[in-house]
């Protein structure tokens, strides 16, 4: 049996006699293979040229690197954020890759970091070069708790990118406006994500096992939590309409389980046609948490259902019912009927005592 591997040069030359030779070289080390892919002597040769390379680089970031990508706490986080660090790290490791350990223990290796992230802000943006600093700055906390370093000089780092998104809420026009103009599938997965609360990874995984009819049983990607959320009526009602002819509740037109890409792309369109801007999927999320609130939910009751811990949910809410009308509503309605607020309900103006004195 042949096995094929990564990260092998081959290159075939022809001999004076007309022959053809083969050669391989290990391609991050140079390292000569002899033998046949899949043979002992390659393999053995493979195993001598990866650990010159890990000597090469061992006491340097990119050693630094590699060791945290190996450790199982990267290994626990989800398949999504491992993808990210990796596309992230493969930039750190080329502008950082040959800086000795021993640097990073010096604080003035911070001005360096917010050097290049500076340079990055221009040619990148600000989202994405606070994206890479808040990368190395996971690292070296990793680094740190491990005994790689002694200081994570990036920690606490000030961002420069500020996403405000008080007002990204979806309001009934723009539910109405999407279904309106929505294929039925994307039209379920809106449902499903007003109704639990859940991050769209955590939804487009969903499968039929996860329901009994009558609650949905969720272990989020992201954190490991697990949450049962009841159905509502409407929800209800619409998983016992769908048939079950895949394993995912929320599927394409044609029967197949979403992939994040497309549905991503199909979202988009139906939000652009429906004449929304400036809303995404995952302001469902939090429009799920300003539902729960305005129907008089409890702290403890919201993060029941979305699975945040307490903490969050305050916070959420604190960014999402900044500008609710139907809150304030309450709020005022409560006002008005309570006998211990009656003496500021009573309140109209009057002319004052010098005012009359003046009239006269």
């Amino acid at each position: 049996m042949r096995v094929r591997l990564k990260g092998i040069n081959t290159v075939t030359k022809r001999r004076a006699d007309g022959t053809k030779a083969v050669y391989r070289y290990h391609r991050a080390t140079g390292h000569p293979l002899p033998g046949e892919p899949g043979s002992p002597e390659f393999l053995a040769a493979i195993h001598e040229a990866e650990k010159i390379g890990l000597d090469r680089h061992a006491g340097t970031v990119i050693g630094l690197i590699r060791d945290f990508t190996l450790s199982p706490e990267f290994d626990n986080r989800a398949d999504s954020t491992k993808r990210e660090y990796r596309r992230i790290l493969t930039k750190v490791e080329a502008e950082f890759g040959d800086m000795p350990i021993a640097v990073l223990n010096d604080p003035r290796v911070r001005r360096e970091f917010l050097e290049w992230r500076a340079k990055l802000a221009r040619s990148s943006g600000l989202r994405e070069a606070d994206n890479r600093l808040s990368i190395i700055s996971a690292m070296l906390s990793w680094a740190k708790e491990n005994g790689h370093v002694d200081h994570n000089h990036v920690i606490g780092f000030k961002r420069l990118y500020k996403a405000n998104r008080s007002e990204a809420i979806w309001l009934p026009q723009h539910i109405k406006a999407f279904c309106e103009d929505a294929p039925v599938d994307l039209q379920r997965a809106l449902i499903l994500a007003l109704h639990t609360g859940q991050r769209q990874g955590d939804l487009l995984r969903l499968s039929w096992t996860n329901f009994d009819g009558r609650c949905l049983d969720i272990r989020q990607s992201k954190t490991g939590a697990r949450v049962v959320v009841p159905c509502t009526k409407a929800l209800k009602a619409m998983l016992d309409s769908l048939p079950r002819d895949s394993v995912v509740i929320l599927t394409t037109k044609t029967g197949r389980p979403w992939t994040a890409y497309n549905f991503r792309h199909a979202w988009k369109a139906a939000a652009d046609k429906a004449g929304i801007t400036g809303l995404h999927f995952h302001d469902l999320r939090g429009t799920a948490v300003t539902m729960l609130a305005e129907a008089g939910c409890t702290l403890p009751e919201i993060a029941a259902i979305t699975g945040h811990s307490l903490r969050t949910v305050s916070t959420i809410l604190e960014k999402y019912l900044a500008l609710t009308r139907p809150l304030a509503e309450q709020a005022i309605a409560r006002l008005e009927n309570k006998n211990e607020t009656a003496f500021a309900n009573q309140l109209q103006t009057m002319t004052s005592q010098g005012e009359k004195e003046a009239a006269k």
